[in-house]
């Protein structure tokens, strides 16, 4: 990182800033977090960040390790930004970081949600109940395009998530991204089958999903 933005202190903390504390640059973290992007996903999934600021974000942490470019080969042709070993030990701070500001309420202008970070929420805060080996979900979201197309496996350890869907999933979920936030922690599907969704397969398993997504309630803490 250029000195004259660096803390020039030897702790770790102050290191780490020096290498993530940029604006934008942990939310690319999260946003690869999943696997890799193009340019144009991180611009949709960070809509506020300028082009000149994502770049100027990649180019420095690539630069630092923190992220690498590559070129997928035909018949994709594009170059893709993913993490590196190193950079996926962030996913603990980002966690944590997200967790932590919760107990602060949101502003007015904070309403934009990306899709990863829905996704994140499921992998977090998922808590089983129940003894079953294993169960897979297809989960679209509408309003995200085939971006929000993610394949969910849920375990007695928890839930795994990943951008490619299960061939043949015990369930599929189609709905909105607002509707499935608002519909963690419910115990049935009233709410979110009143709100649009569809759902098929094994009901059970879209049940146990969503009322076991326990994200922290917000309390204020001023």
């Amino acid at each position: 990182m250029p000195v004259q933005r660096g803390y020039r202190q030897a702790c770790g903390v102050a290191r780490g800033l020096d290498i993530v504390g940029e604006r934008w640059s942990l939310l690319v973290v999260r946003e690869l977090l999943f696997g890799p992007k193009r340019f144009t996903d991180l611009q949709q999934a960070l809509p506020a960040a300028s082009p000149n600021a994502l770049s100027d974000r990649l180019r420095e942490l690539a630069d630092v390790g923190v992220i690498s470019r590559r070129h997928l080969p035909p018949p994709a042709n594009v170059r893709v930004y993913e993490l590196t070993a190193w950079g996926r030990g962030l996913e603990p701070i980002v966690v944590a970081l997200g967790t932590w500001a919760l107990a602060a309420p949101p502003t007015a202008e904070q309403v934009f949600v990306s899709v990863d970070s829905v996704m994140l929420s499921i992998r977090t805060y998922f808590v089983p109940s129940w003894q079953r080996p294993q169960a897979t979900l297809r989960i679209e979201l509408r309003d995200k395009g085939l971006g929000g197309v993610f394949g969910v496996r849920l375990t007695s350890a928890g839930a795994e998530v990943a951008h490619e869907p299960p061939e043949q999933p015990d369930a599929v979920l189609a709905t909105t991204t607002n509707g499935l936030l608002a519909a963690f922690g419910d115990h049935d599907l009233t709410g979110l089958v009143a709100a649009g969704a569809a759902v098929s397969g094994d009901r059970e398993v879209i049940r146990h999903l969503i009322a076991n997504v326990r994200v922290p309630a917000h309390q204020d803490v001023r």
